[in-house]
């Protein structure tokens, strides 16, 4: 079952699933706003209480006009973090694991745990070296192959989409774009304030994926005093959502130890 809600941050009224009870923790979306559907949600909640934002711009949460930076949705995060019970388990997906990360270096002593899920947010390679799959700028059909280890299963079909959901996913798209142009996808100075992260971490990565490598995110953990890096099998940018039972299972484990 699926609770649709209204949350207010920061003055600004979000786009919200929220379900469950326990513990809360805090979803961060990727590149998409989270499906109020989805598998991982039903599984997580029946032991915590799940909070998962639309980000300004993002689904049906407005974005208002100085609102445009990554700095503007970390700090309105935190002002979110601030307002529930802590700790907070904090968990981060592609685009939401680069803000999980900022939110965790600057502010572990109001969280419990956190897990990035594929995320973005640093740079590990050369400046002529790509370490994110430019989505804006490579052909759709590519961008499609390359975020899934089985795309015609799980792959959006926008010829059935309703012409609602599909302005949506161009209206997340355009918002993508806006806060993660430039630099493409990544903060240069976080990679140095990661070893500020002081709560239990997890990074979970698909072995397929294509967007970012788990090479990337096994530098990434690195840089996390005693993160836990762990693989997904047969699973690309979205392993929540290609193995939904593996990653709850996994995730639950990590949160209940």
């Amino acid at each position: 079952m699926s609770d649709a809600a209204r949350i207010t941050v920061g003055g600004i009224e979000l786009e919200a699933v929220r379900r469950g009870g326990g513990p809360p923790l805090l979803f961060l979306h990727g590149m998409q706003t989270v499906d109020p559907t989805a598998r991982v949600l039903d599984r997580l909640a029946a032991r915590f209480e799940i909070i998962a934002p639309s980000s300004p711009g993002f689904g049906r949460s407005p974005r208002p006009a100085d609102f445009d930076t990554v700095y503007d949705l970390v700090q309105l995060y935190r002002e979110l973090i601030d307002a529930l019970p802590a700790p907070v388990i904090l968990v981060g997906h592609s685009f939401g694991g680069w803000l999980a990360a900022e939110l965790a270096a600057s502010c572990s002593h109001r969280l419990a745990k956190l897990v990035l899920i594929d995320a973005f947010g640093i740079k590990i390679s050369d400046r002529e070296t790509a370490d994110i799959l430019d989505v804006f700028n490579c052909a759709p059909d590519l961008v499609r192959r390359r975020s899934w280890h089985d795309p015609a299963r799980w792959a959006p079909d926008f010829n059935a989409m309703s012409d609602e959901a599909i302005a949506g996913h161009a209206r997340s798209w355009e918002a993508l774009c806006l806060y993660g142009w430039k630099p493409y996808m990544y903060n240069p100075q976080l990679k140095s304030w990661l070893r500020r992260i002081a709560v239990p971490t997890l990074l979970l990565w698909g072995e397929q994926d294509g967007i970012v490598s788990p090479a990337y995110g096994r530098a990434y953990a690195a840089l996390i005093p005693g993160a836990r890096f762990e693989t997904i099998a047969q699973a690309g940018h979205s392993p929540h959502i290609e193995q939904a039972d593996i990653v709850a299972d996994t995730l639950i484990e990590f949160l209940e130890r």
